[in-house]
Parts: C-alpha cells; sequence; structure tokens
C-alpha cells in the first residue's frame, strides 16, 4: 500500500525565498471527494499525475499515484472535475537535511501560504524553520480536497 506521513503548517513570513527553488506551477482538479477517498488529477509543470488518497485526518494516510499524459490530464481538469480548481505555486525549500514544499495559492485560495514536510514516520523528528507558524495538520479546511468546496476566500 502507498503511503503518505506529512505534516501542514501556516507560513508566517517570507524568509524561505531565500533559499527556495524556483518553483513550479499546480494546477489540480478532484472528480469526487467522499468519507473514504479523494481522486484528483493534476498537472504539475510538464507532468501530470492521477491521485487516490484516504480521506482520513492527520499526518498518515494511503495515497496511490499514477502519471498520465498532461493531454490527458488536461482533458480531464476541463472536462469532469469539480470546480473550482486548486491553482499554486510550489516551492521547494531545504532545512536542516529535510526538503519543505510551500504551496502558495491563487485564483479561489489566493492568499493562503502552506509548508508541508513529508516524513518517513510518524514518529520523525524534524526542526521547523523560523517561517513555519501553526500546525495545521489536522484542521481538513486546509485539506486541498477541502479547498475546492470551500475556498480560502469564502473563510
Amino acid at each position: 500500500m502507498g503511503t503518505e506521513i506529512e505534516r501542514k503548517f501556516l507560513v508566517v513570513n517570507d524568509l524561505w525565498r531565500k533559499e527556495a527553488s524556483a518553483g513550479t506551477h499546480y494546477l489540480q482538479g478532484y472528480f469526487t471527494t467522499n468519507d473514504t477517498c479523494s481522486i484528483r488529477v493534476r498537472i504539475a509543470g510538464d507532468s501530470a499525475d492521477l491521485n487516490i488518497k484516504s480521506a482520513t485526518l492527520g499526518i498518515f494516510r494511503a495515497e496511490y499515484n499514477y502519471p498520465i499524459p498532461v493531454k490527458d490530464a488536461k482533458e480531464m481538469i476541463q472536462d469532469l472535475c469539480i470546480h473550482p480548481l486548486i491553482e499554486k505555486i510550489r516551492y521547494f525549500v531545504p532545512h536542516n537535511k529535510n526538503i519543505w514544499e510551500v504551496d502558495v495559492f491563487s485564483g479561489e485560495n489566493d492568499g493562503l501560504v502552506v509548508a508541508e514536510i513529508e516524513l518517513d514516520s510518524v514518529e520523525q523528528s524534524f526542526t521547523k524553520p523560523d517561517w513555519v507558524g501553526k500546525e495545521v495538520s489536522d484542521d481538513p479546511r486546509y485539506y486541498n480536497v477541502c479547498l475546492v468546496e470551500h475556498p480560502y476566500k469564502d473563510w
């Protein structure tokens, strides 16, 4: 089984930009959501994938990811996905032997900036950078799938 162990935090300032990668545009849409899983298609730069993720709240979830042609992903996003879509720029930021992912949202979620760190185990320790604030891993409002139904602009 595929798994994801990820912790999510609010970003409190722009100091992360000093060490950040150039950033990649992400466009993703969800086909469906229910009590057990979400199914999404994502275009990240010049690649695309289909993703199935358990609807479990918290830092540990089942996750399956499959590469697909970008052309197919564009058609799926246009014709099959729930709107609004999720639009963001993802930056990778190294910090103390870990890589943080900082997502700067646009569109319906403009103004939201979150940082995520993927871990090898639930117990894995890590050091938070100074630009990382409150943890929101257990707050479903910050899950991308929830941002479709309840965009940040409406909070």
